[in-house]
């Protein structure tokens, strides 16, 4: 009788391991920004649809261009993180949508073939004046530069003594 519950409570305790270790394998998808379907590109129509409507048909831009605000950004992308990896873009999309100015009809809308634009990071540090000093040398160089007797200490305050 008790190799039966000795039995069951390993398979339990094994199980119940081998679903969190299995469960933890498992990727984990995001999705970014506004990941326009082509069905829904298709719905915008140039010459006929306004601002307005394209914000009804396919929702708010991303961003819209910082000197030109008749041209606007749709920006989307699936990410797929595996544990502690970084994760990797699966999918990614680029729609711009470009508006006449005289008008505000939709003049067209594409999608950006090139993607996106990867901007390195540089590692340059500023120089700044003044002295690099290293830790042993910072510490050490403040010894004797305290006041050494009490007396001191009370004339630097502004107090007299007696």
């Amino acid at each position: 009788m008790m190799t039966h519950r000795y039995f069951s409570l390993i398979a339990l305790c094994l199980l119940t391991f081998s679903a969190g270790y299995l469960s933890a394998c498992t990727p984990q998808l995001a999705t970014r920004g506004n990941l326009l379907e082509d069905y829904q590109m298709k719905e915008v129509l140039p010459g006929i649809d306004t601002k307005d409507d394209v914000v009804r048909k396919i929702g708010s831009p991303t961003t819209v261009a910082p000197f030109d605000e008749n041209t606007w950004y749709y920006m989307g992308q699936k990410t797929e993180k595996n544990g502690v990896l970084d994760p990797k873009i699966t999918q990614e999309r680029i729609v711009v949508v470009t508006f006449n100015a005289e008008d505000g009809m939709v003049d067209k809308i594409v999608q950006r073939q090139d993607g996106r634009e990867d901007i390195p990071i540089v590692q340059r540090t500023t120089p700044t004046t003044g002295n690099d000093y290293t830790f042993i040398q910072q510490m050490l160089g403040n010894i004797g530069k305290f006041n050494k007797t009490p007396e001191s200490a009370a004339r630097t305050a502004g107090g007299d003594i007696p």
